[in-house]
């Protein structure tokens, strides 16, 4: 029996693990963060770079005070994290200000304009607005306008998860699956754009800040000294570049085959297809280099998914919050449950879950319609939240299908989210797919133990890797009477909201930021 350790970096809490090549979970750590993140002011998302490692060192210790000897066991270590978060670091590597985490709703002036012949080939292939949108919510850039002594010491621009690395190896980088968000990398091929490359300067970052970029699978350092000392991990062991988050729980929950997709609920949710090319998902959103190498997955993200679903509790559902506490459950446990009796549709309310601008869409803002008389309930609400990220996904994995040429047959699931059986089924309607739940919840774990198996050579690939190491507890299949009317509100209601809206979304917009009122300059 082969075992591995595997960090994952959520944006709730940190888990390490000891997971063996059967997919059993030997050994299991959770440390929770409180809190997740703190805001100087509405829309900032902001935290220490170095809580995370401190709260990965406290579930560390646990972990290893409690194995002493299969910790010995291990034959390597890595870790799998949120993406889209970057911290800027000193020459001596050291984070000058806390990280500006995904969540973060801030947008950049734009002050530093891209050279009149870049900009004039952007709006002849159409991708003005994009190229404006990627720009306003690269946080280097508003670090550039808004803390310009904070950015003049700035000598490394690094995703947060290669700052963890350097902490644990005195290394920074990280594989290639782990370098996504708003930086000047191609995600075809895994390397950073050139200085003066036409994606490249759209940023405003010199290729020369970012860390060091591996290939997946690769070693990129070992457990150090210091380390050693600070989380009780082993000195010397060796650490493997896997994959980001929603890489690594779709390898964990066996979404390997290209009729398959995955459904991720999670802060941030998402619905992905791999295939062995690159491809983009929707018009000029790139695919991600898997956790595994030869491999890309087509992703659109849902950016403020289950999150919504937590919002909602803390807003409007204050009995549930009560009970689950006295219960000793989450609030949506006890929600779940409740919006079993509503039927589909929610009795005509549908919610457009555009928390956060789409690329293809934005100026998107979340929606709800079709309250009349008193029929509605907070349930009501409730589970419309929950029907427009699934339609939301829906039309994701429309697109994804369409521009990669391959038919989905089956859905996996994973996250928070899935735990419900309700959310499962809800899922498996509205997709009109079968929806495969694993047995594992933790399967972004699961998916970076996966990864380091792969690369140690145990197994000779992710089919391999799957038929030892992935299970199933639960097949849902699609209700046909409850999927057709589905059907129905995607087709003439769901999908005819936003480009009915787009025109008020934009005076909305207008109004917003010439009064400052909720939104963030």
């Amino acid at each position: 029996m082969s075992c591995v350790l595997c960090i994952d970096y959520g944006t709730q809490s940190v888990r390490v693990s000891i997971i063996n090549d059967k997919g059993e979970f030997l050994a299991f750590e959770q440390e929770k963060y409180n809190p997740p993140y703190f805001s100087v002011k509405p829309g900032y998302c902001e935290q220490d770079a170095d809580y995370y490692y401190d709260m990965m060192a406290k579930a560390a210790k646990r972990l290893v005070k409690k194995n002493k000897e299969l910790v010995k066991e291990c034959s390597s270590i890595s870790s799998t994290c949120f993406r889209d978060t970057y911290v800027i670091l000193d020459k001596n590597f050291r984070p000058i200000r806390p990280a500006i985490i995904w969540l973060d709703q801030r947008k950049a002036k734009l002050e530093k304009k891209i050279p009149f012949i870049y900009s004039a080939a952007f709006w002849l292939v159409g991708m003005s607005e994009t190229i404006k949108l990627n720009r306003k919510r690269t946080p280097a850039l508003w670090l550039q306008e808004h803390e310009k002594e904070n950015w003049a010491k700035a000598r490394y621009y690094a995703p947060i998860n290669s700052y963890l690395n350097y902490r644990m190896l005195g290394v920074l980088g990280d594989s290639t699956s782990n370098m996504i968000g708003h930086a000047p990398i191609c995600f075809k091929t895994g390397k950073a754009y050139s200085k003066n490359h036409l994606k490249g300067i759209i940023y405003g970052i010199d290729p020369i800040m970012l860390p060091k970029i591996f290939k997946v699978g690769k070693e990129v350092g070992k457990i150090t000294e210091n380390c050693h000392v600070e989380t009780g991990l082993p000195q010397g062991l060796r650490y493997i570049g896997t994959g980001n988050d929603k890489s690594c729980e779709a390898l964990g929950a066996g979404a390997i085959e290209p009729n398959s997709a995955h459904a991720s609920f999670g802060t941030s949710c998402s619905i992905a297809m791999t295939k062995n090319k690159y491809f983009e998902p929707i018009h000029f959103l790139p695919s991600y280099i898997t956790a595994y190498p030869g491999y890309y997955s087509g992703e659109v993200q849902i950016y403020r998914g289950c999150w919504m679903l937590t919002r909602f509790s803390k807003e409007f559902a204050k009995d549930e919050v009560d009970e689950a506490t006295i219960e000793k459950v989450a609030p949506e446990e006890i929600l779940n449950k409740k919006i079993m009796d509503i039927s589909p549709g929610s009795n005509g309310l549908v919610v457009q879950p555009y928390w956060g601008p789409q690329l293809d869409k934005p100026l998107g803002k979340g929606s709800i319609i079709g309250f009349y008389d008193d029929v509605h309930t907070k349930f009501h609400i409730y589970r419309a939240i929950i029907e427009g990220l699934c339609y939301a996904m829906k039309e994701g994995l429309i697109s994804i299908q369409k521009r990669s040429r391959q038919k989905c047959k089956y859905v996996t699931i994973s996250g928070g989210g899935s735990k419900s059986d309700a959310i499962c089924q809800i899922t498996a309607d509205i997709l009109n797919l079968p929806v495969y739940k694993p047995e594992h919840y933790e399967a972004s774990s699961l998916g970076c133990a996966i990864s380091q198996f792969i690369s140690l050579k145990v197994f000779n690939g992710p089919e391999d890797a799957k038929k030892s190491m992935v299970k199933y507890e639960k097949i849902f299949k699609p209700n046909p009477i409850d999927s057709e009317k589905y059907i129905y509100l995607y087709k003439n209601v769901y999908s005819t909201i936003y480009p009915k809206l787009k025109k008020t979304y934009s005076y909305l917009s207008d109004y917003l930021e010439e009064n400052n009122e909720g939104m963030i300059k």
